[in-house]
């Protein structure tokens, strides 16, 4: 599919709509579809997505400017006609090829008027492209825009039907609004929030998002990291019992087990085989990871600094600790702890961890972390913001649906 999505202005432009364009030029290209950006400003972002520069499209162009002065004084000159077809011409050229066009706000805001006018002669003379009018902010609706807008035409635009088009709206706040202002019922407009690019949020390093790439727990809740090397010291056969007993009251949990063989004692080969034995005898294949099964390189301190970002919570079943430094590096990330209670790690932890007994039950153990995360509201609402709105499952979710099932040419006309 050849997409074209357009606003006054692209990244490197700092803005809200700006970002959402990028990102969601990013997941389409990298879906496979032609994909080009059509603004004013901007510069190209990746070799996948060509920007296509129009100048009459800025917000700020000279020409644009004086026409909105004329418009913010309720009158429509000749000037905004010309402007008008000036858009057309220039625009018709860089649509021509375009199965969709995506336009972000244009069709909502007065910061164009004559733009936003191009794309209705545009939508209403043509079988394609298809129209999908994205719409962050809502004049009409808003106090602050107020003054720019008068009735009749072409301010009637911004509360418009567009027959044949495709409604969305970040929020069911707006998606009631904009059902109100332009007489459709609300669930015939779609509703599709914005997202958060988790690995530039959290800056992975490229090995990190490789490695979550294959292992697959971003979806996995909660999500339980044994930051230790694979010594039979660090106890994590109970490890494994907890998860087992774990996911029966929480069937998404993981635990994620960061570190290579112990260097220094070749009996740490036999512990791995018999810790994927145990592994398969609790059916845990997909939900116990041992990094060291999909990384044959050490991994780095910063790659492990990424999973304590990542994870929801520590969990450290050790039968004896020198000191305790994954203690500290789970205290700095501010998330929960789950340690055995051995000393020096009741020291380290005090009265502000969860203790279990490292050679007791592993049930017990389980329901203390089931019963502190499922009444943590830090917990739910992280785990409800990684599940929902990591941009990729925005876009697999919601975003590529909509695509897919866009009204065919026929059904529209």
């Amino acid at each position: 599919m050849n997409i074209t999505l357009m606003h006054y202005s692209a990244p490197p432009v700092v803005g809200g709509v700006e970002s959402v364009l990028a990102h969601h030029a990013r997941l389409m290209a990298n879906a496979g579809h032609q994909t080009q950006i059509v603004a004013a400003r901007g510069e190209p972002g990746s070799d996948s997505v060509r920007l296509r520069r129009a100048p009459l499209i800025d917000s700020l162009h000279p020409e644009v400017l004086a026409v909105k002065s004329e418009l913010d004084h309720g009158e429509v000159t000749p000037r905004f006609a010309a402007l008008r077809d000036a858009i057309v011409e220039q625009l018709s050229p860089l649509l021509s090829a375009s199965d969709v066009v995506i336009a972000h706000n244009i069709c909502s805001l007065a910061k164009n008027l004559p733009l936003t006018a191009a794309l209705a002669e545009l939508q209403a003379n043509s079988l394609r492209p298809h129209f999908i009018l994205w719409h962050h902010d809502l004049a009409w609706t808003t106090p602050r825009y107020r003054a720019e807008l008068r009735d009749g035409y072409p301010w009637d635009l911004l509360r418009s039907r567009w027959p044949g088009a495709t409604h969305v709206v970040d929020s069911h706040l707006r998606r009631r609004e904009l059902a109100e202002l332009i007489g459709v019922a609300p669930e015939t407009i779609h509703v599709i929030p914005i997202g958060v690019d988790l690995a530039a949020f959290y800056k992975l390093e490229s090995l990190t998002t490789d490695l979550l790439a294959r292992i697959g727990v971003w979806d996995a809740a909660p999500i339980l990291l044994l930051p230790a090397r694979l010594t039979r010291r660090k106890n994590i056969e109970f490890g494994l019992r907890m998860l087992a007993a774990l996911r029966r009251r929480m069937p998404a949990a993981v635990l994620v087990v960061t570190g290579p063989l112990g260097p220094h004692n070749p009996a740490n080969v036999r512990y791995l085989e018999e810790l994927h034995a145990l592994r398969t005898e609790l059916e845990l294949q997909n939900a116990a990871i041992f990094l060291a099964d999909w990384s044959d390189h050490f991994l780095p301190d910063s790659v492990i600094a990424d999973f304590y970002r990542l994870a929801d919570a520590l969990f450290l079943p050790s039968l004896e600790e020198g000191f305790g430094i994954p203690m500290l590096e789970a205290a700095f990330s501010r998330m929960p702890i789950f340690c055995s209670a051995i000393e020096p790690l009741t020291e380290l932890g005090r009265e502000d961890v969860v203790y279990f007994d490292p050679v007791g039950d592993p049930d017990a153990a389980a329901a203390s972390v089931a019963a502190t995360l499922e009444c943590s509201p830090v917990y739910r609402a992280a785990v409800h913001a990684r599940r929902t709105y990591r941009w990729e499952r925005v876009y697999s979710q919601q975003i590529a649906p909509l695509l897919a099932n866009l009204p065919s040419e026929k059904e529209i006309h």
